[in-house]
């Protein structure tokens, strides 16, 4: 639905933003969050799981700014609910279960997305900035295997406090109700020890409704 409305607004030369005003938007979404990289081991096997995506919300608000009247800046404030997920394993060894029916690493951010907006037609945006987040909570849960046990611990692991992220994507607005789909693509390594790397990837819509202020 989003694209073909984009389809539609490129029939349309003019833009929709504003020199020189200010607007203030609330908006709420949805993560589709992965840590590339990250595994994790099976008890009392040699295995390693790989991560995958899982979903979680996104939920805050932006300013923008209209420097032009195709370009516009904004900066935000956006509580962010990501992590990882390693999916269901199960496997019995000589007799001994081992593995999960449930296993997510579930990180909780309050990232700065700081973004230019280039409006190519009306109520269409192109978007690309930095991102910094800083890390709020860090906790695995698990189900575990052939049993009712299921826990939400605080993960022991050292991690940076502080992450660094490229946003990039489009939005597109009308009637003040903006829908935006963006990647944010981590450049910094969120693991403090090891030689691997492991950085957050996440796919984010939101839905928001501008203000003028």
């Amino acid at each position: 639905m989003m694209f073909a409305a984009m389809a539609v607004g490129c029939l349309t030369a003019s833009a929709q933003n504003e020199v020189g005003q200010i607007t203030l938007q609330p908006k709420v979404g949805i993560n589709i969050a992965n840590i590339t990289g990250a595994k994790t081991a099976v008890t009392n096997t040699s295995v390693n799981v790989d991560a995958n995506y899982m979903i979680d919300f996104a939920a805050g608000a932006e300013a923008e700014y209209g420097l032009t009247e195709k370009i516009s800046l904004a900066a935000g404030l956006i509580y962010s609910r990501q992590g990882c997920d390693f999916g269901e394993f199960n496997t019995t060894i000589l007799g001994v279960k081992s593995g999960w029916d449930k296993n997510q690493t579930k990180l909780a951010y309050l990232n700065i997305p700081i973004v230019a907006n280039y409006y190519f037609a009306k109520g269409i945006a192109f978007k690309a900035g930095i991102q910094p987040g800083f890390l709020l909570s860090k906790k695995k849960k698990i189900d575990a295997y052939g049993s009712n046990l299921s826990f939400e611990t605080e993960i022991k692991e050292d991690l940076e406090t502080f992450d660094i992220s490229i946003p990039l994507g489009i939005s597109y607005e009308s009637d003040n109700v903006v829908i935006d789909g963006r990647y944010n693509l981590g450049v910094t390594k969120i693991n403090k020890k090891g030689n691997e790397s492991y950085k957050n990837s996440v796919i984010q819509f939101t839905i928001g409704y501008k203000f003028t202020l």
